[in-house]
């Protein structure tokens, strides 16, 4: 993509503007991401109050991931239908209702509702966000903003846990959703100052195609939430997966047949793009499934308070943080494919760590590791898919990467929750080691897969 081709597209500003603009954008998507794990140190309490099933309890965090990422591709196409400047704002707004009305939540089914429209939100909100920064910055200066992104979406895994446990700790756990509302009211006013007006190609939105994706990942999720109860070869595992499938195979037809799909398979079909949106799939499931395990293993295993647990991750958050610096400046040098795959060899080798471990210590040196790897294979993902997309595309291109990042949310909870139901029921602490030996393997074979698809120096010769 040439450098001429992104600048006709960009708006007129100075850098302090781009970068204030990037700050307050940002932060927005660090909202989202800490909306991911701010539960994970509530889960306990939520239980215990609510009254929620193990199934429930792990729905509490799929569920806004799930729509989440299943709206997402809607989203971006939405900024490239209407404007990045009107859908930023529109999701912002519902994000921040439906946090407040999840505080209030008095029962199990409220508060997965009021979930569910918050990831309705983060789905219109953070591709149209990105897609910003990928149209106003360019060359090396792209590369920086995507690190200076990766690294507060990584550290926001951790910040959500800390967050969590200071204020389930304190104030109660309504309160790590009331938290957003006086943040997202700041924001909202900030952005509708400084969000510049951009062309859009036009179009429409393809419903259809947005309900099929959708209920094709929450039937597989599904499937993997009843995998840790009833088995594997469970009627009740085997029909939601059959289900998915047969939902995806829908999805793909409708794309071909709509007039205006959500997404242009033919994108796929680029190696760099592809490549990319399994990457940081493969990351977020690794990152949010360390954070799952680690906080269950801190409070039920060693006794830790939930604000305790929090400040336990903060050395994983710094991790997480120093990993994306690193792979903003280490992309344009070295290339993705070294920088990919290169953080998840870190994250596999520092899984098998925490999985060997009966050391607390070692067991957060692994951790801290784990999310180090994962911030280099964060900026390696955004910059293989955005080397290969057209900048009148970045709406699409942002919400499919966003996609496959909640996607990847979603399915590694559910996946590890699944392998370590005995030790979420009390009855087997030994499950969580099996956790991290399953994020192992998942992370060897990711990285042999990275360095065979992940494109070098550049994608222009893919």
């Amino acid at each position: 993509m040439s450098r001429s081709a992104r600048s006709t597209t960009a708006p007129a500003s100075t850098v302090s503007g781009r970068w204030l603009l990037l700050a307050f954008l940002a932060t927005a998507q660090l909202m989202l991401i800490i909306d991911v794990t701010v539960v994970a140190l509530a889960l306990p309490r939520m239980q215990a109050e609510l009254e929620l099933s193990r199934g429930t309890l792990t729905w509490v965090v799929s569920i806004y991931a799930l729509v989440f990422g299943g709206f997402m591709l809607l989203g971006g196409k939405a900024a490239d239908v209407y404007g990045s400047r009107r859908v930023v704002l529109v999701g912002l707004g519902v994000f921040t209702i439906a946090s407040a009305l999840a505080g209030f939540a008095a029962d199990p089914a409220t508060l997965l509702a009021a979930r569910a429209v918050q990831g309705l939100g983060a789905a219109a909100l953070s591709p149209a966000a990105l897609s910003v920064v990928a149209r106003i910055f360019q060359g090396a200066e792209l590369a920086k903003a995507l690190g200076v992104w990766s690294a507060l979406g990584g550290a926001g895994a951790a910040v959500g846990v800390l967050l969590g446990g200071a204020l389930t700790a304190g104030p109660g756990w309504p309160w790590v959703f009331w938290i957003n509302a006086p943040i997202g009211v700041i924001l909202f006013i900030a952005l509708a100052r400084t969000l510049p007006r951009m062309s859009a190609p036009g179009g429409a939105l393809d419903w259809i195609g947005a309900f099929l994706v959708t209920a094709a990942t929450a039937a597989l999720i599904l499937g993997l939430v009843n995998a840790g109860d009833a088995g594997w070869g469970s009627p009740a595992t085997l029909v939601p997966v059959v289900a998915a499938a047969l939902g995806y195979a829908a999805f793909v037809w409708r794309q071909r047949a709509a007039r205006y799909p959500l997404i242009d398979l033919t994108m796929l079909a680029r190696r760099p793009v592809a490549a990319g949106f399994g990457l940081i799939f493969v990351a977020t499931a690794l990152m949010i499934a360390v954070f799952f395990l680690g906080s269950f293993i801190f409070q039920r295993v060693h006794g830790f308070s939930a604000l305790d647990t929090g400040l336990v991750f903060l050395p994983v958050a710094l991790g997480s943080i120093v990993g994306a610096q690193l792979g903003g400046r280490a992309v344009v040098r070295l290339g993705v494919r070294v920088v990919g795959g290169s953080g998840l060899a870190i994250a596999a080798a520092a899984s098998i760590l925490a999985a060997t471990t009966v050391s607390m210590t070692l067991l957060v040196v692994g951790m801290s590791l784990a999310a180090l790897g994962i911030g280099l294979a964060f900026v390696a993902s955004a910059t293989s898919v955005f080397s290969a997309v057209a900048p009148q595309h970045a709406g699409v291109g942002s919400g499919a990467l966003s996609t496959f990042h909640e996607f990847g949310a979603a399915t590694g909870v559910s996946a590890v929750s699944s392998i370590v139901a005995a030790g979420i029921a009390g009855e087997s602490f030994a499950a969580y080691n099996q956790g991290f030996w399953l994020l192992g393997v998942v992370a060897v074979a990711s990285t042999a897969l990275a360095f065979a698809l992940l494109p070098g120096r550049t994608a222009a010769a893919w």
